[in-house]
């Protein structure tokens, strides 16, 4: 393969050319109530080609693989046709490597498809033997991809990777009231933690339950504490998004609020991305442009020091590429995405968090919200209120909304108790799910706004 990827990169007008071959399998389970909605096994063979010209690219791609240097030429003619100013992707060394998959435990690929379906009917039984349930929605996803890289600079990559995802909400109902909690988990090898999920799953239900007799919570300002799952995707999805440099060069105002050296929050504050980061699910040696993984602090001590980059991006802005460059598979062209993003631990205990709020709330898990710019709402899945530093009564319909970097200058304690959340997807340009990982400890926020109401 790679002495026919090197024929058919070879001899064209082009600034920059790349392929990308992929091999996939795996299967798919989901749950509607209780009846299985849908089961399969897949497997797809196909591939794409990028080309620069001038500034300007083309794309193609296939799944016949039986013409790459036709691919290519198509895939110049494209660049070429739009190309008007000039190819800028920041230098990285070429590289020759092959990355066989982590082995960690159970290949998810090597079990059984009807085994996998019996433990979901366990899980999904576990559910449907609790009282007040309305509804649940279940999903197992699991794959092995490889995926084989080759470019005109020089670089050849053979890369495989297995990913598995699976993800439980029940929904409960008494009389007009609605309430739901879910449970999600992830892995980039094993299937061994799936296998041992029946007392986290009940836990999930019955929390369900629990958030029907919850009463709303009156609307304010807080100090509150976010559980790991929460602060997590407050860094994803508040702050990573804004730390994609795709996003950065194309915008005016972003590029006045996003100034490396400014400061963003307290000392104890550091943000980090990197799918360097090992055993997590978006971990991976290289990026979809061949560029080697790294680890990047986007906030360090405070301040804005780092943001992810193409290597487009990166040339554009002068900066070092970050190998955030990824696409959901070979029909797509790799854009500037996160992998593992999370807030790194501090040094205090929940109890210490907690200790000195008179009258504050403890938000849980994330059931859904919506980011704008440096506008964020985001609901809590459950909540408890505190009052003189300790959990007292449950609370439904907590919302946090605010501007993300006050709210950064509000964190003002961060717990020691990192933990990740593995089950979720990412979903930008049309490409979704993108396997990555969210993550941080608790967190305390000082004059927090949160909305509540009746539902």
């Amino acid at each position: 393969m790679r002495d026919e990827l090197q024929r058919a990169l070879a001899g064209h007008e082009a600034d920059y050319i790349e392929i990308r071959v992929e091999d996939s399998e795996g299967t798919k389970l989901s749950y509607r109530g209780r009846e299985l909605e849908d089961i399969s096994h897949s497997s797809g063979l196909g591939g794409c080609v990028r080309a620069a010209y001038k500034g300007g690219w083309g794309f193609v791609s296939f799944n016949d693989l039986s013409d790459l240097r036709g691919r290519v030429e198509l895939a110049v003619r494209q660049a070429r046709l739009v190309g008007a100013e000039k190819t800028e992707l920041a230098p990285i060394a070429p590289v020759v490597d092959v990355v066989p998959p982590r082995q960690v435990g159970r290949d998810p690929l090597s079990v059984p498809l009807a085994d996998k379906k019996s433990l979901m009917d366990e899980y999904n039984e576990i559910v449907w033997s609790l009282p007040k349930i309305q509804t649940s929605r279940a999903f197992y996803g699991d794959g092995r991809k490889k995926v084989i890289f080759a470019n005109s600079q020089g670089t050849y990559i053979e890369q495989t990777k297995v990913d598995l995802s699976a993800r439980l909400t029940v929904i409960t109902r008494a009389g007009d009231l609605v309430q739901q909690a879910s449970i999600s988990m992830g892995s980039n090898a094993d299937y061994v933690p799936f296998q041992s999920l029946h007392q986290q799953i009940k836990d999930t239900a019955e929390r369900a339950i629990m958030l029907l007799d919850a009463k709303p919570v009156k609307g304010g300002e807080y100090t509150v504490v976010c559980d790991p799952i929460l602060s997590g995707v407050f860094a994803h999805e508040a702050f990573g998004h804004l730390s994609e440099s795709d996003h950065i060069y194309e915008n005016a105002h972003l590029q006045e609020l996003m100034v490396l050296g400014k400061r963003f929050g307290p000392d104890i504050l550091n943000i980090v991305d990197g799918a360097a980061v090992p055993g997590l699910r978006g971990s991976y040696a290289y990026d979809e442009e061949g560029c080697p993984a790294s680890k990047t602090y986007l906030i360090k001590d405070g301040i804005l020091v780092g943001r992810l980059h193409s290597r487009e991006t990166a040339g554009k802005m002068g900066e070092k590429p970050t190998g955030n460059a990824r696409a959901i598979n070979y029909r797509h062209e790799p854009i500037v995405r996160m992998t593992n993003t999370y807030i790194e631990p501090g040094s205090l205990s929940f109890d210490d968090l907690i200790a000195d709020i008179k009258e504050g709330i403890y938000a849980r898990s994330y059931y859904g919200g919506t980011t704008s710019m440096e506008m964020f709402t985001f609901t809590a899945e459950e909540g408890w209120m505190i009052r003189n530093g300790k959990l007292a009564e449950p609370v439904r319909s907590v919302m946090l909304t605010g501007n993300v970097f006050s709210t950064l200058f509000n964190i003002d304690a961060i717990g020691n108790d990192l933990g990740f959340n593995q089950g979720g997807g990412c979903g930008k340009g049309g490409q979704f799910p993108l396997p990555v990982t969210t993550g941080g400890p608790h967190i305390r926020i000082q004059r927090c706004v949160v909305g509540g109401g009746s539902l």
